[in-house]
């Protein structure tokens, strides 16, 4: 018989967050693909917040303006601690 070890070797190596079905190959693909990648993918999230508002109103532009503040704040203060 063939000896099947418990956990590939490669696996082990990876981030926590390469292995979520979903979101990791995503990740993967932004972080590690081709060079053209995360253009792709920030035209995907501008694309899914323009169909949310186009769908839901303004609660979808308000949501996604306050969670942009949120991030910015966040990269100013990592900006600074350095």
């Amino acid at each position: 018989m063939t000896h099947i070890p418990a956990s590939a070797p490669d696996q082990d190596k990876q981030p926590l967050f390469y292995r979520i079905p979903i979101l990791g190959r995503m990740a993967r693909e932004t972080l590690d693909g081709d060079e053209d990648t995360p253009f792709y993918a920030l035209a995907t999230i501008v694309s899914l917040w323009i169909i949310g508002f186009l769908t839901l109103g303004y609660p979808a532009l308000i949501i996604g303006a306050l969670s942009l503040t949120a991030l910015m704040f966040i990269l100013l203060i990592y900006i600074t601690l350095d």
